[in-house]
């Protein structure tokens, strides 16, 4: 579903990703793992178009989208859920959710209020609340439900777990799973080795800018010297 091969990225002078390349199989959870700082954001953002690469390909689907408008990206088939989650505070669920309405694509979910609403059961009893009277944890599952509702084919998630309560990152975790029953394919970036293991298929290890190591994610697991190495965990 999702190829970078020789990805540089730049901010200003400061030279961020290095000939960065992995692959995301399509109906599975990619991990890209690593540290803070380690270029993790920096990788979601140049695949989503906010950060426009200096070099190498971004392949959609067999199709080259490096360096193309955030939008034209988006309407690709790629959804982007930022770390700083920014749903409109202002909005109600249901205005937030009808914000990101695109319609379905051939062959792929059609995502609809109701069907978010069971994959996020805290959404379905505050339709009418405004974003800004949310907890961190129902923010998230509104900035995934609200992407959701574009259709996406491939889901970026920027650090889903980050700061929320364990009762709610074990809900991330089965809406996690849920999609990828859903055939939805999700790359994830992440520090927190253990909820990437409930979820993910493959890893990817970035450290300062570069890939380190890719495979299955029980290798990694399983591989405590492996993690020493890479994780420092």
């Amino acid at each position: 579903m999702l190829v970078l091969d020789g990805v540089n990225s730049f901010y200003g002078r400061a030279h961020i990703l290095h000939d960065v390349g992995f692959a995301v199989a399509a109906g599975q959870v990619t991990v890209l793992l690593g540290r803070n700082g380690a270029g993790k954001s920096t990788v979601m953002k140049t695949v989503i178009g906010l950060l426009r690469p200096t070099s190498g390909r971004i392949l959609m689907a067999g199709q080259d989208v490096a360096g193309r408008p955030a939008y034209a990206i988006a309407r690709a088939g790629i959804g982007y859920v930022p770390e700083e989650r920014r749903i409109f505070t202002d909005l109600t669920v249901m205005e937030n959710l009808a914000v990101g309405r695109r319609p379905p694509r051939p062959g792929g979910v059609a995502w609809t209020p109701e069907r978010l609403f069971a994959l996020f059961p805290n959404l379905a009893g505050m339709r009418d609340r405004p974003g800004g009277r949310m907890s961190g944890g129902e923010q998230q599952m509104l900035s995934i439900a609200r992407t959701l509702m574009g259709n996406p084919r491939l889901v970026l998630l920027d650090e889903p777990s980050e700061g929320l309560a364990p009762v709610i990152v074990r809900q991330m975790t089965d809406a996690i799973l849920a999609l990828k029953r859903e055939g939805v394919t999700v790359l994830l970036a992440e520090q927190n080795l253990r909820f990437a293991v409930g979820v993910a298929d493959h890893a990817a290890v970035i450290e300062k800018g570069r890939i380190v190591w890719t495979g299955p994610l029980d290798t990694l697991r399983q591989d405590a010297a492996l993690r020493a190495e890479h994780l420092h965990l």
